[in-house]
């Protein structure tokens, strides 16, 4: 009996000394860091401290967690069907139970809206990537309104997986966006609390922290507020970058103070920093129904120094502005520090910064920690004047390009969803972080960023060349031979020969291209002026036929040629492009005094017939003169140089709604333009000499288009459809007018360099 005591003891001493050693070896074994080449840099360290704190926090739960599946490990490869993409890049945007698809539940109507997600929905339906196809469809977005997921919200949509489930193209969610402000609710604010399962959808959501996101999969977008614009957006508040830097207030904040709960451990302390003099932090405790019941001692004090304060003021007073996370690690304080021009000092420890794939935030924001909070002060006055400098202007530029309307934000969404497509091109930082942006920066038009208008002046790509296109559709009386038979074999209209003959004498024309619009077809080569030898001429058919036939241009759109002017012709080898009218009347010297100024600024518009654009009170709505005054906001493309790249951005970029005006009005592509290139650029365009008239009247004694009043009113009526669509006023005033030196001045004609252009009517 005692030895099978002694025999179980000692298996059973066995057993626990195996338990312990296997056992603690693969607790060990979770805690062992892998050892990377080299030496590890700081930011991984700073990495692996924020996902420490995540993964220990008892609020934040990973995906898989939630959903109970491996979405969490999703990926482009795994949960994305990229054959769907193959061949265009289309977004379809489910109806409502009312339109009675057959892809929406009839059983379960459509719950209402909100207006942000209507304004999100909008966007994307009037956009270049909507499509009503869903077989041609890349992307889906549902028309159930997932923006506010907080049960508690009165936007709160219920029995969302149950509508999901019974969408014949939901497919588990694959290649669907699903955009999201917030999620989970009081007390925990629970992370990936959607209240329905998305799957494998792609979620566009706002407040993600390293935890949940999925890196090259998601996409962190901003919290923005629900009046944020639908487009256009308003403007960032610094017109000018003054030194010094500094501000009245060093560091500024003034929002809610949360008394217990997630997101009042920051909050509770900002007290601490708060000086009265150049750093200004202050909460109050007034929010929330019963505030008053859960107020400390320190709420009285607060909420009277909060008073004492306007948050605007603050705003655009302040050189760095507090970030702190509240409930849920994003803030609306983000977005408006960026307008402000305030530079952002984060304090949200694993947040996902928006658009973080695309955006260098090193340029824009400083980051300090949670953990961390008195070395704050220490922080901001440490950043020297210069680079308060460049993270100021570079706010505005983020805001502008990316934030400042929900469209932009739609839209950064998508084209950074279409670069993680293998055989779509992408851009890199320099598009993403410098003016005027990625989303104007189209990566297929060309491979070497000089060949842009916004580059080429540093990185040398204007070239030295141009390309005339002359818009021309109109023939020559027809001649009387002695018998008083009309000539059968038509000619080119008088102004057209003597306009093609000027241009073909200038030392910088490469090729001359004439898009014939005509009803008749264009008259026969022998007919056509001859040019010099090195200058090519080739005569262009228009589209007029609803059928595209052969030796015709454009086959986008039906109709009129007249929304044709601008299409990228393949013949269009030159930066420049030299717009011309049939009618108009330009020296050889007008045409190279007008190139030399595009050569140094060839992102804009420069020409000489002026246009303005004004404000009508009595109206309400925007006007357009062509009367002489002292500023003008549009130079019409019929006697006017620009870069070739805004012919590929009118194509592939424009809304078709503006498309659809031009086709409808038979008039206006020249404003558009003008709207175009003012909006990418956000600078005005460029008048040269000082030329009044540049058409001549029309053959016959008819009374000129230019002059007609119902001209005018049409041209107007676009003015406003185009402002619309857009969702603000694009163009911009300017009163400068370049002319060449000594022009005009009462010296000898042989001092003179463009000899030619003051002799010609003014």
């Amino acid at each position: 009996m005692q030895a099978k005591k002694r025999y179980l003891l000692v298996l059973l001493s066995c057993a626990f000394l195996a338990y312990c050693y296997f056992g603690g070896y693969r607790l060990k074994s979770k805690n062992v860091i892998p050892i990377k080449q080299g030496l590890p840099h700081f930011l991984d360290v700073t990495d692996q401290l924020y996902d420490s704190d995540v993964d220990s926090s008892p609020h934040i739960r990973r995906m898989g967690e939630f959903q109970g599946d491996n979405y969490s490990k999703c990926r482009m490869e795994t949960c994305f069907d990229l054959e769907r993409c193959r061949a265009d890049f289309k977004v379809y945007v489910y109806p409502s139970a009312s339109d009675s698809e057959s892809d929406v539940d009839a059983e379960l109507p459509t719950p209402p809206q909100s207006p942000a997600y209507q304004k999100l929905l909008n966007v994307i339906i009037e956009s270049r990537y909507f499509t009503s196809d869903p077989a041609q469809a890349c992307l889906f977005v549902l028309a159930i309104d997932t923006l506010d997921r907080d049960s508690l919200s009165p936007d709160y949509v219920r029995n969302v997986q149950a509508r999901v489930q019974r969408l014949r193209l939901w497919n588990n969610g694959r290649n669907h966006v699903i955009f999201n402000l917030y999620s989970g609710t009081w007390p925990e604010y629970l992370e990936e609390s959607l209240g329905f399962n998305p799957g494998m959808a792609i979620l566009a959501k706002a407040s993600m922290s390293t935890a949940s996101f999925r890196p090259g999969f998601d996409i962190s977008i901003p919290l923005f507020h629900k009046n944020h614009p639908e487009k256009g957006g308003e403007p960032g508040f610094v017109t000018s970058n003054n030194f010094p830097a500094a501000k009245k207030y060093l560091l500024a904040f003034k929002g809610k103070r949360y008394v217990h709960g997630i997101g009042s451990e920051t909050r509770n302390s900002l007290y601490h920093l708060h000086n009265e003099r150049d750093m200004v932090l202050v909460t109050t405790c007034r929010h929330g129904k019963s505030w008053k019941d859960l107020k400390d001692e320190r709420c009285d004090e607060d909420n009277a120094e909060y008073d004492r304060y306007d948050y605007e003021v603050l705003l655009q007073n302040a050189t760095f502005c507090l970030v702190p996370r509240g409930r849920r690690l994003g803030s609306f304080r983000f977005l408006e520090a960026l307008q402000a021009g305030c530079v952002p000092v984060l304090l949200s420890n694993s947040w996902v910064l928006p658009f973080g794939d695309v955006v260098d935030w090193n340029r824009a924001v400083v980051w300090a920690d949670e953990r961390l909070l008195l070395q704050v002060p220490e922080l901001v006055r440490s950043v020297p004047p210069s680079k308060v400098l460049a993270l100021r202007q570079q706010t505005q530029i983020l805001w502008e390009r990316y934030f400042s309307s929900i469209e932009k934000i739609v839209f950064t969404t998508l084209e950074m969803i279409r670069e993680r497509i293998p055989w779509q091109p992408v851009r890199d930082g320099l598009a993403w972080n410098v003016m005027p942006g990625g989303l104007v920066t189209l990566p297929r038009f060309a491979d070497s960023w000089n060949r842009f208008p916004f580059y080429s002046e540093r990185l040398g790509g204007a070239g030295d060349r141009f390309t005339a296109v002359v818009y021309a559709g109109q023939l020559a009386p027809p001649a009387r031979s002695p018998g008083g038979l009309p000539q059968p074999v038509p000619t080119p209209a008088p102004a057209l020969t003597r306009l093609l003959r000027n241009v073909g004498r200038s030392q910088f024309v490469s090729r001359v291209v004439v898009l014939w619009s005509g009803d008749r077809p264009p008259p026969p080569r022998s007919r056509w002026p001859a040019l010099p030898g090195h200058v090519p001429l080739n005569v262009l058919q228009l589209q007029t036929q609803a059928q595209t036939t052969p030796g015709t241009i454009g086959s986008k759109t039906a109709g009129a040629g007249i929304s044709q002017r601008f299409f990228p012709h393949p013949l269009i080898q030159t930066a420049a492009v030299l717009s011309l009218d049939e009618d108009t009347l330009l020296t050889t010297d007008e045409v190279d005094f007008a190139f030399q100024v595009w050569k140094s600024f060839p992102d804009r518009i420069i020409g000489y017939p002026a246009r303005s654009h004004y404000w009508d009170d009595a109206k309400g709505s925007w006007g357009y003169t062509s009367k002489w005054t002292n500023d003008y906001s549009m130079v019409l493309t019929g006697a006017a140089f620009y870069h070739r790249y805004y012919n590929y951005l009118y194509w592939h970029w424009l809304s078709p709604l503006l498309h659809k005006t031009v086709e409808q009005s038979q008039n206006c592509e020249d404003i558009l333009m003008n709207f175009l290139v003012s909006h990418v650029t956000r600078r005005p365009p460029i008048k040269v000499t000082q030329r009044k008239q540049y058409k001549d009247q029309p053959a016959g004694g008819a009374r000129s288009p230019w002059n007609d009043p119902d001209h005018f009113i049409q041209r107007q009526t676009c003015l406003n459809t185009f402002a619309a669509v857009f969702g603000y006023m694009p163009l911009l005033r300017s009163n400068m007018r370049l002319d060449p030196v000594l022009f005009k001045d009462p010296v000898s004609n042989m001092r003179k360099k463009y000899r030619q252009m003051e002799l010609v009517g003014s």
